[in-house]
């Protein structure tokens, strides 16, 4: 059996593109973008990294990192989420990011995860400090 995937630093440019662009659909909640939308928005379809615009259907992740789950102000979670009771920090938004739904059961997070750790790798490094991989 391999070892399990640890978190370790990645590439914030390469997380900052998986935040941003999909290249085909994906399922949001109840909102389904088809396939035929190339370049559709992946993360950024529901959250955002700017503190100053609040939440979106997913919660802002502006200060992701330290919060405990289900704790944006704002923002209406599951009891699942609310009642977890972890920290984000890299490690555990490592093991989130690969498949939200077991890391959370009942979780209303429709995003399938990241099964590559190279990718979840990149996007936790894009998250710690977004402003220093955003295109100026």
């Amino acid at each position: 059996m391999p070892p399990k995937a640890e978190y370790k630093k990645g590439d914030g440019f390469d997380g900052e593109k998986l935040f941003v662009v999909s290249l085909s659909g994906c399922a949001v909640g109840r909102h389904t973008l088809d396939a035929d939308h190339n370049a559709q928005q992946r993360c950024k379809q529901c959250h955002t990294v700017v503190e100053s615009e609040g939440n979106k259907i997913g919660p802002n992740l502006s200060g992701l990192f330290g919060r405990k789950t289900g704790q944006v102000e704002g923002y209406s979670y599951t009891d699942a989420n609310k009642g977890k009771g972890i920290t984000w920090k890299e490690d555990t938004l490592f093991e989130y990011l690969e498949n939200p739904k077991k890391y959370i059961p009942g979780t209303k997070m429709a995003f399938g995860g990241l099964k590559k750790a190279k990718d979840r790798n990149n996007l936790i490094t894009y998250l710690e400090d977004p402003s220093k991989f955003q295109k100026k």
